[in-house]
């Protein structure tokens, strides 16, 4: 009967080295339910910010992207009034 490792908190929150030492990267990656190639997409975008950074740059992105669908409406919008008003269509 092998043991499962117990893993004191989220994998995002242990520090780099403390990974390792617990129970090894890929055992945390199968945990987690997440590629090795995934977490070290994910390290090198976020590894250096703060859990709370990572969730307001999400947000951001967010609402950026967001805030960029309604300048495209408002743009295809204003063009067809443009359209419309030079009596082109």
């Amino acid at each position: 009967m092998t043991r499962e490792p117990k893993i004191p908190m989220s994998p995002t929150e242990l520090p780099q080295q403390r990974i390792h030492e617990v129970v090894g990267l890929p055992e945390v990656c199968r945990h987690i339910g997440v590629s090795e190639q995934s977490y070290y997409r994910w390290r090198r975008e976020y590894g250096g910010l703060k859990l709370d950074q990572a969730r307001r740059l999400k947000d951001l992105e967010r609402e950026n992207g967001r805030l960029r669908l309604a300048v495209a409406d408002l743009t295809l919008e204003k063009l067809v009034l443009k359209e419309a008003a030079e009596g082109n269509w």
